[in-house]
């Protein structure tokens, strides 16, 4: 046998559950545009677009809330033990990405239900240096919940969605070295 079926007898299936030994699809079918929605306090999303900060902040905007966190992050120029990176390319298990996304914010309302509105929307693809790769937006009507939320859902979306990172320098490229295997948004932040 040739083609897929040799690979047939290593072959794990798991639909629409976080596999941690998954590799990317990178098959293009779960990309949202980068508009906000119609209406509801919830905007999470990934997309190929590029992501606009102000966008993002005047969504984020409510009469009830007096603190709005907005945190973008960038491409930079290097990474752990790797000077000269050029760009970064992003691929996600898309079914699994916004499923992961909603499950951040849910948690992110139990731990502090004064939450207004949250969005965390992620890239993927090649993203050049200094494009923003992520987005995440908390509004509340203090400050210390809109940070806390805002942190709690960068460290989730590191630690609990399937996309991985791919870093390219002048002379070659390979996967982020500080890839881990996916935990559950619950345990993120939780006491050991």
């Amino acid at each position: 046998m040739g083609g897929c079926w040799r690979w047939l007898h290593k072959t794990r299936i798991v639909v629409n559950e976080p596999a941690p030994w998954a590799s990317p699809l990178g098959c293009g079918r779960y990309y949202t545009d980068v508009h906000p929605p119609d209406r509801g306090n919830t905007w999470i999303g990934l997309t190929r677009d590029a992501l606009v900060i102000e966008t993002l902040y005047e969504w984020s905007v409510l009469p009830s809330c007096g603190a709005v966190v907005v945190f973008g992050g960038t491409v930079r120029d290097h990474a752990e033990g790797r000077d000269g990176v050029t760009h970064l390319t992003y691929e996600a298990y898309d079914e699994m990405v916004e499923p992961q996304l909603a499950r951040i914010v849910e948690e992110a309302r139990r731990r502090w239900p004064g939450i207004g509105r949250m969005a965390v929307i992620h890239r993927i693809g090649r993203l050049e240096l200094t494009d923003t790769s992520i987005l995440v937006a908390v509004s509340a009507p203090h400050r210390s919940e809109a940070f806390d939320a805002a942190r709690y859902a960068l460290d989730a979306a590191k630690a609990s969605v399937p996309i991985w990172k791919r870093e390219s320098w002048a002379d070659g490229d390979d996967w982020g070295t500080g890839a881990t295997d996916l935990i559950d948004p619950s345990d993120v932040g939780a006491p050991s």
